[in-house]
């Protein structure tokens, strides 16, 4: 049994292969390397670039390497992003979905496994947010989630497909083994930013809004360790594989930081002081979404490892380090893109 990770080259989809790997599953990633990086792919994961909604292409990859499960990475995923190319947004996540969703069905996946958000929830009314709390996005890419999730949902009662959708809440941290990490020099994850100020490699962090409805006037978001997240997807397959039902679940620890909070958190894990300047609020941010992530733990049996605001910080300074000694030595090169459709042998990030 083989599993493809589309959008295995990104942020979260090479700890996913990483994690497939560590339990001696097979993987094989399909992406188009517009936000992932070749050389974050694994050894052992071949590497297929293209395009998730191309139904030929993964056609022939469930045919020729035996794929009967599906983890579906691949997105766009800046909400500020979204709301100035909606129609892009919708173009790539949502239209790309239903593509992937229907070769799924056609070429006879028994489990899929969808990479969904808390941003289908918008700005709840009551916090913590729980499953059955009412979505109503605030953002573009809110919604386009959200259309993904009706769709998969839908057919998959049509068509008898096993499914698994986990609305992720904010992620953070890197491999604790320095093995993958995030990577983009565009980033605009708080943590990530947090940690690139304080190693110099920015000027100053900007707070995008003080005047929230929160103790301290600044967004609060429930930060979950990307290696807690994958085991959250192992789980799941395993669930799906022994026949549980489909689910739609949180992946949180049910606990916010405000954005100060991580800040100061940053700040006392790396030892050092930085710039930090005021200012207007990002369109589509809400105020506060927290996880009620009961339901992850009593149906999957999830036991997170490492639920802690400071461990999640530290792995994300931990990783910012390894890339500067990378990107100080030259090393790993990003690879020439490989033409659309082909593949090459997955190399595991030193």
């Amino acid at each position: 049994m083989t599993i493809l990770v589309t959008g295995g080259a990104g942020y979260i989809g090479s700890h996913m292969v990483l994690e497939l790997l560590d339990a001696g599953e097979r993987a094989v990633v399909l992406d188009d390397l517009s936000a992932g990086f070749p050389w974050a792919v694994a050894e052992g994961a071949p590497l297929v670039v293209g395009d998730s909604g191309d139904q030929a292409l993964v056609a022939r990859l469930i045919r020729d390497h035996g794929i009967d499960a599906i983890i579906h990475f691949a997105a766009s995923v800046i909400v500020p992003d979204s709301v100035r190319d909606p129609l892009g947004y919708y173009r790539n996540n949502t239209v790309n979905s239903r593509a992937l969703i229907e070769c799924a069905i056609a070429n006879g996946i028994r489990q899929f496994i969808f990479s969904s958000t808390a941003a289908v929830y918008g700005d709840p009314a009551k916090v913590p947010a729980n499953e059955d709390t009412p979505t109503q996005p605030t953002s573009p890419y809110g919604w386009s989630k959200l259309m993904s999730e009706i769709m998969l949902r839908d057919a998959a009662h049509a068509h008898g497909l096993n499914h698994m959708i986990l609305r992720y809440f904010n992620v953070a941290g890197g491999d604790p083994r320095r093995r993958a990490g995030q990577s983009s020099k565009a980033a605009t994850h708080l943590i990530k930013v947090a940690v690139e100020t304080a190693l110099r490699l920015r000027s100053k962090l900007e707070i995008f809004g003080t005047d929230y409805p929160t103790p301290d006037g600044t967004c609060i978001r429930d930060y979950i360790h990307v290696s807690d997240l994958t085991c959250a997807h192992l789980d799941a397959l395993r669930h799906l594989r022994a026949g549980g039902p489909s689910l739609t679940l949180n992946c949180g620890y049910g606990r916010g930081f405000s954005v100060r909070e991580v800040i100061d958190t940053v700040k006392r894990v790396a030892g050092v002081d930085f710039r930090v300047e005021t200012a207007p609020r990002r369109a589509g941010d809400p105020a506060r979404i927290v996880a009620d992530a009961e339901k992850v733990r009593t149906m999957l049996g999830f036991k997170p490892r490492f639920d802690n605001l400071a461990t999640i910080v530290e792995h994300a300074l931990a990783w910012e380090r390894e890339l500067m000694m990378r990107r100080a030595r030259a090393e790993p090169e990003p690879a020439a893109s490989t033409p659309p459709g082909s593949e090459r042998a997955g190399r595991r990030a030193k």
